[in-house]
């Protein structure tokens, strides 16, 4: 009884996280581990300090798109800043990464 009791309660709540999680746009975790891998690259000496700046400033330039794109849309991101948002990060990942592996090393 207990067993089918608690796959039942497990059920409901999955049934009801995955359509809550459909419908909002998120990239905080994206941006977190962005922040995380260019801190890792600055304190292994991979990044240079010059690097690092312009690196947080893309970062900040983000997290503004993204403020900005809740503020008018009722705290939601449309599709169109979604994708706007999403290439930004894209080409700060590769700039994170091409940053790490050009040859800087203090």
């Amino acid at each position: 009884m207990k067993k089918s009791l608690i796959v039942a309660i497990a059920g409901l709540l999955v049934a009801t996280a995955v359509p809550a999680s459909a419908q909002s746009y998120h990239s905080d975790v994206r941006q977190y581990r962005q922040q995380e891998r260019i801190e890792r690259g600055y304190r292994h000496g991979r990044i240079s300090p010059r690097e690092a700046a312009r690196l947080e400033r893309q970062q900040r330039r983000i997290e503004r798109v993204e403020r900005r794109a809740r503020y008018y849309n009722n705290g939601r991101i449309d599709p169109r800043s979604a994708h706007k948002i999403k290439r930004m990060q894209d080409r700060a990942n590769h700039a994170i990464r091409r940053a790490n592996r050009d040859g800087y090393y203090r």
